[in-house]
């Protein structure tokens, strides 16, 4: 009999729990996505069996998904290279709703001779508090992920004419994600963490932290890294800072240092974090870029 479960758990074709052969047997668990059930009160009947090895594969699963290196940002739309994966490396422009790169918007300011235009559009840049709102409203009528995501951050700080309120920041926040903005998922994460807005939950903000990491927040990673140390889980912690660090982040990179010099990481570890930020930087890179860092610490790009 237990020879029969055996090879039930590993035949989709066989039902894990009674050993029924049926090839239209298609009620699976719908956790870990193994095993098979005749119907629902085999896999009631067998749940309790299953419930190690199943959380065990969940764990596995989950794991895989949050150390998978996420995709980069879509390159500039001017320059057509790698938009930087740190937001100051960036600007976004409400008139037309384009993320373009600090060099291009450099470059146009330079030409412009200071006079601030979009550099997608040519559109002048904002005269007061009354356009802003107009034009950051008619994006997020569009649901522009990153409008949505800014207005949050408007009611975070009181800026730019909208009122100082945290519950709003949160709400947009989370709109904002749902749309796919990373920085939402990170800035959701903080509010826990931190309890703006919101009471503190340590769970919900790493909850949080893990989706803005899994699509793209270079914040959100380092954040995740710096808990799972606090927390005495070095593996995990050099796991994130080497993901981060070959996305360009310093203080990822500075923490895999760290961990090499505290005994938790090897040296081949260190040298592998800083060949991938280097690779990162030689993408990125650009004479434009170089020349906008210098002259504003906004545009910094690494």
């Amino acid at each position: 009999m237990l020879q029969n479960m055996i090879t039930a758990d590993n035949d989709v074709s066989v039902c894990s729990n009674c050993g029924k052969e049926d090839g239209d047997i298609t009620n699976i668990c719908n956790k870990c996505k193994m095993v098979k059930y005749c119907n629902a009160a085999c896999k009631k009947k067998h749940r309790s069996k299953h419930k190690k090895k199943c959380n065990r594969r969940v764990a596995e699963l989950h794991d895989e998904a949050l150390f998978k290196q996420p995709p980069p940002k879509k390159d500039c739309p001017l320059c057509f290279l790698r938009i930087p994966s740190l937001e100051s490396g960036s600007k976004y422009h409400l008139c037309c709703g384009q993320l373009v790169c600090s060099g291009c918007v450099h470059a146009v300011f330079t030409r412009a001779k200071g006079v601030s235009l979009c550099p997608f559009c040519r559109t002048p840049a904002f005269i007061n508090d009354e356009n802003i709102t107009k034009r950051i409203e008619k994006q997020v009528q569009s649901k522009d992920p990153i409008a949505v995501y800014d207005l949050g951050c408007y009611y975070r700080d009181g800026f730019n004419g909208f009122p100082h309120d945290r519950k709003k920041a949160l709400e947009h926040w989370h709109q904002a994600a749902e749309l796919g903005n990373a920085t939402g998922y990170n800035n959701i994460g903080w509010a826990y963490e931190s309890g703006e807005g919101t009471e503190i939950d340590e769970k919900k903000a790493n909850h949080y932290y893990e989706l803005g990491a899994m699509t793209g927040n270079v914040n959100a990673r380092y954040n995740l890294g710096i808990n799972e140390g606090n927390a005495g889980n070095y593996d995990r912690a050099l796991k994130h800072h080497m993901i981060a660090a070959a996305h360009g982040d310093t203080d990822s990179l500075k923490q895999v240092k760290q961990l090499f010099m505290d005994g938790y990481a090897t040296k081949d570890d260190y040298t592998k974090a800083l060949r991938s930020y280097q690779t990162y930087l030689g993408e990125v890179k650009s004479d434009q870029r170089d020349k906008a860092a210098a002259f504003d610490e906004m545009y910094r790009y690494y």
